[in-house]
């Protein structure tokens, strides 16, 4: 009995050092993620709740900055916090709840589910293309001044619905990638004729009570919702409370509520089988076309110097005053939420410096963002005088120089009615960032509003030439009165040994690299640490890819041979020096 009293005692003291040594690392890995998130505060760039896990268990959740400004409340891990597009994935799971139940397929169209909606278009669109936006459904929230107009009042899912199910597609369905909330909505209202419930009352059911997720729910204006957090936007050096948005408008495409610690809970359910089988989740997991699958972005994350890459899971959301995401990385249990308040917070940086902690890898220091003192010099120095100071803050490594930012603060003046301001913004950012389609397709809009017709048409046209998928460019040309047909890609054919010329190892930065190869009549890389991905020409010389919103490049010198690779993604261009 002392014997194995003693042997007790050992292993109690074994796993209580285990325990102390757990705890300190867990402590270093929790110090370093709250000064990481102080600094981004500090640069008013983070205002919310943050939950970090690492191997299942939390090793920090906090609140930052204020949920509600006017009496002065903080946020905490328990704030609620609208979560915009996170809903899909929530609206997904219903979905494939009731396809293992028998009572949606997959390949249904909408109008066996929705007699009344336009055989046209609904005999010929399936639950699938629906989940993984390719239905080419017109994306309700793109429609001119939806938020002026359409956003404000109370609708059913009925009447909504007729906003965009008699429009044009605008591409064939299962063809192409294209983000539509109204797919998703239309999935709520299918849930709805389908459950004889209400989307509301299916969720809590099916989901929010087995989950145990008691602080979730779909957010409306009237209830009285304790810990709910107000929405704030930026402008220039100070906060204003979000536009209204009634919350029947984003309805199962983006009107869930949640805290960091109940989508822990989602997450940890999502590694069992209580909420949907195994091969239901396998099925929901697999990425079509451009990495989207059923409510979630598939792909694979490179952290730091780790050789691998990571296999990731994530989503993110965007609603008046709002801006979320949540990461899932199965292979360590790990998970990243961020809920913001104030909008437009920089979350996929931070996620990214999350990760590197987490890999004991270096992070990047945040960057002080220009957007604020851009405003505050386009509305006050002379144009020349902004234009010194945007070439100064680009220069320097202090200041983050970055195309969306500019292009909302550009967006934020045109809404204040302050056009001329607003073209100036726009005119640095293409200056900034020229072989960004959208640049030109934001330049262009506040042309139009301008009525400078003949410059919009010339922006939109440059903005679909450097990509030819931009299907709003194509619409906005057509509305303008010019003619311009949508190319075909699958036209562009590039001769085999062109293809060949282009086979080889490029490196962009030390130790990440893209490898070319060719089969056929089709060219292929992959990334370091990456899967392989197709590349489909654009012309001779450009390709772009369907895994990722991004493009390639091939660069010859003066005797013809091939030196270089350029790859454009999200208004960068990385180059790469040929290997061999």
């Amino acid at each position: 009995m002392k014997k194995v009293r003693v042997l007790h005692r050992l292993s109690l003291w074994v796993v209580v050092s285990l325990l102390l040594t757990g705890a300190a690392f867990a402590q270093t890995k929790s110090a370093k993620i709250d000064a990481l998130i102080q600094q981004y505060v500090a640069n008013r760039q983070f205002n919310g709740s943050v939950l970090v896990a690492d191997k299942g268990q939390v090793i920090f959740k906090k609140g930052y900055g204020l949920a509600n400004m006017e009496w002065n409340i903080p946020n905490a891990p328990d704030t609620k916090f609208r979560l915009g597009s996170i809903t899909k994935q929530f609206t997904a799971m219903l979905i494939m709840q009731l396809v293992e139940k028998k009572k949606l397929s997959l390949t249904g169209k909408i109008t066996d589910y929705l007699p009344d909606y336009p055989k046209a278009t609904g005999d010929k669109i399936t639950i699938h293309h629906l989940l993984t936006h390719t239905s080419g459904i017109p994306n309700y929230t793109n429609f001119p001044k939806f938020f002026e107009t359409l956003s404000r009042d109370p609708v059913t899912p009925e009447s909504f619905t007729k906003e965009f199910s008699g429009k044009p597609l605008d591409f064939e369905p299962g063809t192409k990638f294209s983000y539509s909330n109204s797919g998703y909505f239309l999935l709520g209202t299918i849930i709805e004729k389908v459950t004889g419930k209400s989307y509301a009352d299916v969720l809590t059911e099916n989901i929010l009570k087995p989950a145990q997720m008691a602080n979730t729910g779909y957010d409306l204006f009237s209830p009285i919702l304790p810990k709910r957090a107000t929405g704030y936007e930026k402008k220039g050096s100070t906060y204003v409370n979000s536009p209204y948005l009634d919350m029947s408008i984003p309805y199962a495409a983006g009107s869930m509520y949640s805290t960091v610690e109940d989508l822990y809970r989602w997450d940890q359910v999502l590694y069992t089988d209580k909420l949907l089988s195994a091969s239901g989740k396998a099925t929901m997991y697999t990425p079509f076309i451009d990495g989207y699958a059923y409510g979630w972005g598939v792909g694979k994350s490179k952290v730091g110097q780790v050789k691998d890459s990571l296999a990731i899971l994530e989503h993110g959301g965007g609603i008046n005053g709002f801006n979320t995401i949540i990461s899932r990385l199965p292979k360590d249990k790990q998970l990243v939420v961020l809920l913001n308040n104030t909008g437009g917070a920089p979350l996929n940086d931070i996620r990214k410096n999350i990760l590197r902690i987490l890999y004991d890898q270096p992070v990047e220091a945040p960057k002080m963002p220009i957007a604020d003192l851009l405003r505050q010099s386009v509305l006050s120095d002379p144009l020349e005088k902004t234009k010194q100071k945007f070439t100064a803050w680009k220069a320097d490594k202090a200041y983050s120089v970055n195309e969306n930012e500019i292009n909302a603060l550009g967006y934020e003046l045109m809404r204040e009615g302050k056009d001329k301001e607003a073209l100036a913004v726009f005119n640095l950012n293409t200056d900034a960032f020229p072989e960004s389609y959208n640049v030109y397709d934001s330049r262009g809009e506040i042309y139009m509003k301008m009525a400078n017709k003949a410059a919009a048409i010339q922006d939109y046209k440059r903005s679909v030439a450097l990509n030819p998928r931009n299907t709003n460019g194509f619409a906005m040309l057509k509305e303008l009165g010019e003619t311009v047909e949508v190319p075909k890609q699958e036209g562009v054919v590039v001769d085999k040994a062109t293809l060949e010329s282009y086979v080889g190892d490029y490196q962009l930065a030390p130790g990440f690299s893209i490898v070319i190869t060719r089969e056929g009549d089709k060219l292929y890389g992959q990334a370091t640490g990456q899967g392989r991905f197709e590349l489909f020409p654009e012309s001779k010389t450009k390709f772009y890819l369907k895994v990722v919103e991004a493009q390639v490049s091939f660069v010859s010198n003066d005797k013809g041979e091939v030196e270089q690779l350029i790859l454009h993604q999200n208004g960068q261009n990385m180059p790469g020096k040929r290997l061999r």
